[in-house]
């Protein structure tokens, strides 16, 4: 969570790649100070690496992933536990 005060500008990027490293394009989730709130992006390689270095992105670590695919469960399956 964000500090109060903190001015969006200040807000960390997150993103979390989805797509293969060989695939033609790059799909990734990108969200601004709060990981469990991201938007779905499709951009070419080149395109990614400038959108991330502009952006001066943080990779969701697995923690945050984890978290993120246990609420997507929950709310698509009611699942609140890891399902295998």
């Amino acid at each position: 969570m964000n500090p109060p005060g903190s001015t969006f500008d200040q807000m960390p990027r997150y993103i979390r790649v989805r797509s293969k490293p060989e695939d033609a394009f790059v799909e990734f989730d990108f969200a601004i100070g709060y990981p469990e709130l991201f938007v779905e992006l499709v951009l070419p390689h080149p395109a990614f690496k400038q959108f991330c270095e502009n952006n001066h992105v943080q990779h969701m670590d697995a923690r945050m992933s984890d978290a993120l695919d246990a609420d997507a469960r929950k709310w698509r399956y009611g699942e609140t536990r890891d399902v295998e």
